[in-house]
């Protein structure tokens, strides 16, 4: 197999991971050693004071990773996947019989979408052509056509590559539909691109660990604004599940940032550990310093990308993520031919297309985290990943003929 990465970190004395090949997919992600051996933490009570302190101060750091000044924000931090961000917002800002709008970027509106109507609320999607975005003068024909209680936007659709312009959509929803709130799908977003919670005045941004945060999976992330918990606080119907019920969960969220203990279901407690850790990394640097290193790292994929002469779903530089990039395989080339290779000789995963109309077509290259940001340490999972696929396409190139 070819060669692999072990993760190390400059500084820290935390084991090196042992040789793998590069995950490049647009989550899970590669994690510092850091990070994972804080999963190794020795067991406690997740009532007990150290652990109490480690939790309050993660979700503190949350704050400032979501650019959030407001006491009155709520961060949560839930056992689950992004996908409970889902059911977090459907379950609790909205009731049955409510009309919610879905800005369509790709496969995860679509699932927002079908989250809502399993709790008997009316989704209308605005859709775009794929690799696309809607456009302002659609979603404000939207607004207008009816009151919405809520509108979602994924910031960087994983299926497409596309980036959304929150703070344009922000704009437009304060303009023409003041009462509906805005909440943003930010999985393949929080801690790559710039999202500024108070300043754009979003009302929920819903995330998960294992992606830009850098932290294994099994954390679903979020935050919302006053407003959104006065709307979730004046609601007529009691929350649409349990074990995502804002009812159960805000008071020991609330209990947990006091460093106070409580309980409702039991936390991961070497996740949180291992939380606490990547958030202390990420915010040891100014969050603008990160951004642009991962603006920096993805103008080098997509450099190489038509380079190579192939083309991106999203075709527009300003709806081009930066914390991935989704690219149109040659005629004739599908991603189980290419995947393969790329993994057996060239030591580096890439992920197969998502989008249901095209997934046969096209392949998808996360660049996120410690990928990215570690120079010090010595890989270049960037670089490699790159030469691996400018390799794989070159020799399948010769194979047929093609130059």
């Amino acid at each position: 197999m070819g060669g692999g990465t072990n993760g190390t970190t400059t500084g820290n004395d935390a084991p090196a991971q042992v040789p793998h090949p590069a995950l490049m997919i647009p989550g899970p992600i590669e994690f510092d050693s850091a990070v994972l051996s804080s999963m190794s933490h020795y067991a406690e009570s997740h009532v007990g004071i150290p652990f109490c302190t480690t939790f309050g101060e993660s979700l503190s750091m949350l704050r400032r990773l979501f650019q959030t000044t407001s006491p009155a924000s709520q961060p949560f931090v839930i056992s689950g996947s992004g996908t409970l961000g889902w059911d977090l917002v459907a379950a609790n800002l909205v009731e049955p019989g409510d009309d919610v709008l879905v800005l369509h970027t790709g496969y995860f509106a679509d699932s927002f979408a079908d989250c809502f109507s399993t709790y008997g609320i009316n989704a209308t999607q605005v859709k775009a052509p794929i690799g696309d975005r809607p456009q302002p003068d659609a979603i404000e024909q939207a607004l207008r056509s009816k009151p919405y209680k809520l509108l979602t936007v994924t910031h960087v659709d994983t299926s497409t590559g596309v980036l959304s312009d929150i703070r344009a959509v922000a704009h437009l929803v304060h303009r023409v539909s003041p009462d509906t709130l805005i909440i943003v799908d930010g999985v393949c977003s929080v801690g790559c691109e710039d999202l500024q919670f108070d300043a754009w005045g979003l009302d929920a941004v819903i995330t998960a660990s294992q992606k830009a945060i850098g932290c294994p999976p099994g954390l679903s992330i979020s935050i919302f604004s006053d407003r959104a918990m006065d709307r979730f606080q004046a609601r007529k119907s009691p929350p649409g599940s349990y074990f995502a019920s804002m009812r159960n969960w805000l008071p020991i969220m609330q209990n947990y940032e006091a460093h106070k203990p409580s309980y409702f279901a039991t936390p991961p407690t070497q996740l949180i550990h291992a939380l606490h850790t990547t958030l202390t990394q990420v915010l040891s640097t100014p969050l603008s310093t990160r951004f642009a290193t991962h603006a920096a790292a993805s103008q080098r994929v997509k450099t190489a990308v038509s380079r190579l002469g192939l083309k991106q779903l999203a075709t527009k530089p300003e709806n081009q993520a930066n914390a991935m990039t989704a690219i149109y395989l040659p005629e004739g080339l599908t991603p189980p031919e290419i995947l393969p290779v790329l993994l057996k000789k060239k030591g580096v995963v890439f992920a197969g297309g998502l989008h249901k109309e095209i997934a046969a077509k096209y392949i998808r290259f996360g660049h996120m985290g410690v990928s990215v940001t570690d120079k010090e340490g010595g890989r270049d999972d960037i670089g490699k990943a790159i030469a691996a696929l400018e390799e794989g396409v070159g020799e399948w190139r010769k194979e047929k003929g093609q130059s």
